[in-house]
Order: structure tokens, then sequence, then C-alpha cells
């Protein structure tokens, strides 16, 4: 039984619709019916701009650390690190399926990957952080969330499965399925992005004023 509360308090969690209720609460709006349609960190940045986007995007990260650290309840799996991965993995997923079919907004929430990242905060911050590196290294010279979230994603099973060489299957599985999962809930922005329509974000302000005098 304490298995199955847990894992419906990650789910609820993960439900929390943080950019719905920024939207609503400060703008008079549904971010949902904006931009993308998501109710995510990347439509936040979009639509409400860098600073509400930041915002959203901590605050859905800390729902996946928190949902893995619920594992921390169940002590009975304290001395077996697999079986404890495995089980703050189980948690980290149920959190992230809140985010994306949220209870608390009607089941209609965002991509899951400030979720997914805050999940790989909690379990392995070395990774975590590098994949880090890579985001902002796209996002700085690109200013695309959304490429910078993908490239991000399909770095994290390399790190898990050749750099820092996990020895968890079911981590590995997850690292894959993480990857793909992110290009298939992306193939919107990945068709604007090569039509040259995917809205950049103006989140380094001077460099663009820069590029706009010398043009």
């Amino acid at each position: 039984m304490n298995y199955v509360l847990l894992f419906l308090a990650a789910y609820c969690l993960g439900s929390i619709p943080t950019a719905v209720w920024v939207s609503k609460g400060f703008f008079g709006i549904d971010i949902r019916d904006y931009g993308s349609g998501n109710a995510g960190a990347t439509n936040t940045f979009r639509v409400l701009g860098p600073r509400w986007g930041s915002f959203v995007m901590i605050c859905d990260s800390l729902k996946g650390f928190l949902a893995v650290k619920l594992a921390l309840f169940l002590p009975q799996f304290a001395d077996n690190d697999i079986a404890f991965l495995n089980i703050q993995l189980i948690f980290g997923i149920a959190a992230v399926l809140g985010h994306i079919f949220p209870v608390w907004a009607n089941f209609r929430g965002g991509k899951g990957v400030a979720t997914l990242f805050g999940l790989v905060i909690g379990i392995s911050p070395w990774t975590a952080l590098a994949c880090s590196g890579i985001f902002l290294l796209v996002l700085y010279l690109t200013r695309f969330v959304s490429l910078s979230s993908i490239l991000a994603s399909l770095a994290f099973p390399v790190f898990i499965l050749v750099i820092f060489n996990v020895d968890n299957h079911f981590y590995r599985v997850f690292a894959v399925a993480v990857a793909l999962l992110v290009i298939l809930t992306h193939q919107k922005n990945i068709g604007r992005i090569l039509k040259g329509a995917e809205n950049k974000v103006p989140i380094f302000k001077n460099r663009d004023r820069r590029k706009q005098r010398n043009r």
C-alpha cells in the first residue's frame, strides 16, 4: 500500500500545473491558448518571457526532484542500491506522467522535459550537470529552447550508457526512452526548426541588440 500511495503522491506532485497557474494568476490567460498550446517551460518562455519561463522551469524541475526523493520513505530499500534507484525512477516517471497529464488541469499539460531534468538531478547530479551544459551551450548559440532540450535529451543516454557507464538495466532503458520521448513530443518543433519558423527566445538581450546593430 505504501508503494501505491507514494506513486500517487508523485503523480499528484507532477500534476501541479505551474505554467497554467502562473499564466492565469498573473496574466489572466491560459498559457495553453497561446504559442504551442503546451503548459510547460518552453511555451512560457515564448509567451510570457524569460523571467516567468525560468520560474516555471525551476518549479517543474523541482517536481521531478522531489518525486524521486519520495523513495526515502521506503527505508527497506536503503541497503539495495539497484532497487532504490529503480524505485526512484518509478516515482520520477509518475511525476513526469503527472506533468504531461495533470489531474489538476484537465489532463492537458506540458512535454515533461523540465520534470525529467529534475528527476535526473535527484538521481544523477553529475549527469544532470553535463546535460545542463549542453542545453545552455545550444541555447546560447541558437536561442531555441526546443532544440536545446532535444540535444540535451539525446546526450542523456550517451552519458548513462557510455561515459558514466551506469550499471543498471532499468536506468539504461529509461535513458534511451527519454531521448525517444523528447523527439516524439517535439516533432512539431523539429518541423518548425527545419522550416526556419521556430520562435527564438531573446534571453541574451545584449547579444541580440549587438546583432541587430550590426545588420
